[in-house]
């Protein structure tokens, strides 16, 4: 992944899309700071069908006997 200074990446503008077409983002930065990331739309579409985590769990197929058994009970608490 490439670094590139804004002033730069607005010149070069086309050149820095057909590298992100061809599998090589760019990071766009400003004052020697990282602001944005350019990469293919193919890629944003990758990474943006990503699901949660939450939601990986919600599918995964556990049953009851995945799951470890309390012990102990509850406690007593003094108040």
């Amino acid at each position: 992944m490439q670094e590139i200074q804004l002033r730069d990446a607005k010149a070069t503008l086309s050149a820095v899309i057909d590298q992100a077409k061809q599998g090589e983002p760019s990071i766009i930065t400003r004052h020697g700071r990282p602001e944005a990331v350019l990469l293919s739309f193919a890629e944003w579409q990758r990474l943006s069908q990503v699901p949660s985590f939450g939601r990986l769990l919600m599918a995964a197929p556990i049953t009851d006997d995945d799951l470890p058994s309390p012990s102990g009970g509850l406690r007593s608490a003094e108040l």
